[in-house]
């Protein structure tokens, strides 16, 4: 008979405590978690894990979508916050927008992985009226980058 030593399982922090910022590429701000938490008003029962992982995924999808744009303004700015823009609270528009892009992303990512193969029938129901959610969450943060690039939120065309 064997015996095999196991280091002690590390349990994950508790659902209260302070997450510390996601650092982001140099250019584009950080964002810092407790922030975005309670901005779109996230369920104390996603854990610091997964929000940070939901973030960090946005963050990399907005940074992608914004590269085009972003390497024309590099040469201007050392950041985003520093790109001459209109000030709204103390705040870069520019900034603004691109954490709201970042953390709607986020929820709807958040969203979508709270609905799971074991919903009840009353369960997909309301899972009907989270996806329309999850839509408009989504929308919200495409409208966010389109702000950004100075881009409309619509376009029609007559066929």
């Amino acid at each position: 008979m064997s015996f095999a030593a196991l280091p002690p399982i590390q349990s994950p922090p508790p659902l209260g405590s302070p997450v510390p910022k996601i650092q982001n590429d140099g250019w584009f701000p950080d964002v810092d978690p407790a922030l975005a938490r309670e901005i779109v008003r996230l369920s104390p029962n996603v854990t610091p894990a997964r929000l940070v992982e939901s973030l960090t995924d946005a963050m990399a999808q907005v940074n992608l979508e914004l590269a085009g744009w972003k390497a024309k303004h590099q040469g201007r700015a050392d950041s985003l916050e520093a790109l001459p823009a209109d000030s709204i609270a103390g705040e870069s528009r520019l900034v603004h927008h691109y954490l709201r892009a970042v953390y709607h992303l986020a929820r709807a990512d958040l969203m979508e992985q709270y609905r799971d193969f074991d919903t009840t029938a009353a369960g997909d129901r309301k899972a009907d009226v989270l996806d329309t959610s999850v839509g408009d969450t989504r929308r919200v943060a495409r409208c966010a980058v389109l702000d950004i690039i100075g881009a409309p939120h619509l376009t029609v065309e007559l066929i």
